[in-house]
């Protein structure tokens, strides 16, 4: 009983880390379905959200929920500025051309950051109410709950706007076949442009999200963050929106599984061994397929 009470609270814990994974890894699997990129750079803008908050939050002393939005906004806007400015241009070059610019544009952000602000970690001191609920042994923080049901409103509302809107048919086009796209008359440049906004957004919130949850951000914290995201895109299925939330949660919980154990320090080792025996198995990911490009 107490083992399956200690095992249950390891799920609560595994769905709101993974809930941030997820959340990040929405923005990889997006551009990627759209223009066959692997955007290294988004863990980067993932911490430049946490920052933009950050400064809302301590600096301002903003409202957490309002730091959300603006950091939503202010990451929309530096994710589009990234795909003209970088991106763009190497569109027809190789796809190497654009995974090294991506690496560039990563490792830009991050040394900007180190250099104006410094490599220390800072207190991120939100006014988010940290309240415990005990259910029997359970322990259950509202900040996690501020966490999961964050990322699962966000989930749904990203999916009617891609299955309902006007623009999430054409990104589903766009992701198709971009050149009979463009013949249908669908502006693919504004599409592309818009799958980064909508990507780039939901990392800014998921950088705040970090800071609230974790009470501290570091101009570093691209990188880790970026990384797990990035392996619970290909986990799912790169390219599938509902595999990049499953590979999320999968590797949060995972984590949080592996910290009970005590193997906390092998945690890292354990997630890519997954990866490694899950492409072994399923080379597409748990939700993609198998398509064969044109060479």
């Amino acid at each position: 009983m107490q083992l399956l009470q200690q095992l249950t609270q390891q799920l609560i814990n595994g769905l709101a880390l993974g809930s941030i994974y997820a959340l990040v890894a929405l923005g990889y699997t997006m551009v990627y379905g759209t223009i066959r990129l692997i955007n290294f750079a988004h863990g980067d803008i993932f911490m430049m959200g946490a920052f933009f908050g950050y400064y809302l939050v301590t600096v301002l002393q903003m409202n957490v929920f309002l730091s959300m939005g603006l950091a939503m906004i202010f990451c929309a806007i530096l994710g589009v500025i990234i795909e003209k400015v970088a991106y763009k241009p190497l569109r027809n070059s190789t796809r190497v051309a654009a995974l090294i610019t991506a690496i560039g544009v990563s490792y830009l952000l991050q040394n900007l950051m180190v250099y104006f602000i410094g490599p220390e970690v800072r207190a991120f001191n939100s006014d988010f109410p940290n309240m415990i609920f005990r259910i029997g042994n359970l322990i259950i923080s509202s900040k996690q709950i501020f966490v999961f049901v964050t990322t699962l409103v966000l989930v749904v509302v990203l999916q009617l706007i891609v299955q309902k809107t006007k623009m999430g048919k054409a990104m589903r086009a766009a992701a198709v076949d971009g050149e009979a796209a463009q013949l249908m008359g669908i502006d693919v440049d504004r599409v592309i442009s818009f799958t980064f906004a909508l990507g780039s957004g939901l990392a800014g919130i998921a950088g705040v999200l970090v800071g609230v949850y974790y009470n501290s951000v570091s101009p570093l914290m691209g990188v880790g963050y970026g990384l797990k995201a990035f392996v619970a895109a290909v986990i799912g299925g790169i390219g599938s929106i509902p595999g990049a939330m499953v590979g999320g949660y999968l590797i949060g919980l995972l984590e949080s599984f592996v910290t009970f154990l005590g193997l906390s320090t092998y945690r890292d080792a354990v997630v890519y061994g997954l990866l490694i025996v899950i492409l072994l198995i399923l080379p597409a990911g748990l939700f993609g397929k198998n398509v064969k490009e044109k060479v």
